[in-house]
């Protein structure tokens, strides 16, 4: 069996060297990716990861089909790649038209099929307690995977893990080192976003954040757009999950007219409830 598992590494990491031959460069986390794809016959595959525990985030993914489902994921906090890295077990979904993946996931397993992916089976990365994200494949037709398919999947999960450590050919636990800085500048704006909304709206940041997912999934944008929009002014989203532009035409920006208390702020009204006393007290 050991013998096996050392030949089942070997050829993994031999397909994901290849990969990156291909394009004169060294193994790394998007080489893995692409090779995981190809050893499962998927259409594709996609990179999430949690750097610091909080939450997950797409990084990587090998056509933009993957990558629009991945992105999906994180905005409705739902799907078989956030349950992997919570459960810290994989996640097998290998038709999501049944009725146990749309029961499960009632929001994403539908948008998924309208991409034309029926499976997706994600595999948590990480050590013991250490779950940094999930590598997950997409195939276009329902079914199970195989034996050797899944046995093969866990190995690229590992590597993945390894490549996301071992930076610039030395072990490192600074994921910071291994996500481009897009990707963390990213997600620095949505959680800058939702602590702004938790201040405007006086809600916790839990409650701000899905107030930015369900705008997200309304409007049909990247959640890292709405953030970007909130931070410039440009989007006032109330309690009641809407946003509104300025001139109030696409949902994008603050009410017609309304400029919004700053948290400090006692409010309108309050205001005009102080001035009725006030009044009622004179004429007394």
């Amino acid at each position: 069996m050991e013998r096996v598992d050392q030949n089942r590494g070997a050829r993994v990491w031999g397909a994901i060297d290849a990969a990156a031959r291909l394009d004169g460069a060294s193994p790394s986390l998007r080489y893995a990716v692409v090779a995981c794809a190809e050893a499962l016959s998927a259409v594709g595959a996609g990179l999430s990861m949690s750097p610091d525990a909080g939450p997950y985030e797409p990084l990587l993914a090998t056509m933009p089909d993957v990558g629009a489902l991945e992105e999906l994921q994180f905005t409705l906090g739902q799907g078989p790649s956030a349950d992997a890295i919570a459960s810290g077990a994989p996640v097998l979904a290998a038709d999501l038209s049944g009725f146990d993946a749309v029961s499960r996931w009632p929001a994403f397993a539908p948008a998924a099929a309208r991409h034309g992916v029926r499976g997706i089976f994600a595999f948590p990365i990480g050590a013991g307690a250490a779950r940094i994200g999930a590598l997950s494949v997409y195939r276009r037709q329902p079914g199970p995977l195989g034996g050797d398919q899944i046995l093969d999947a866990l190995v690229y999960a590992d590597a993945v893990f390894v490549l996301a450590l071992d930076d610039r050919h030395g072990l490192s636990a600074d994921l910071d080192q291994v996500i481009d800085a897009a990707f963390t500048a990213r997600r620095a704006e949505v959680h800058q976003a939702a602590g702004f909304v938790a201040a405007q709206q006086r809600v916790s940041v839990t409650d701000a954040l899905a107030l930015l997912r369900a705008h997200a999934f309304s409007s049909g944008r990247p959640l890292h757009r709405v953030a970007t929009d909130v931070m410039a002014g440009h989007l006032y989203l109330d309690g009641d999950h809407h946003g509104a532009t300025a001139n109030g035409s696409d949902g994008r920006g603050d009410p017609p007219g309304r400029d919004p208390d700053p948290p400090w702020s006692d409010g309108p009204d309050k205001q005009e409830s102080e001035q009725t006393e006030n009044e009622e007290e004179d004429e007394r």
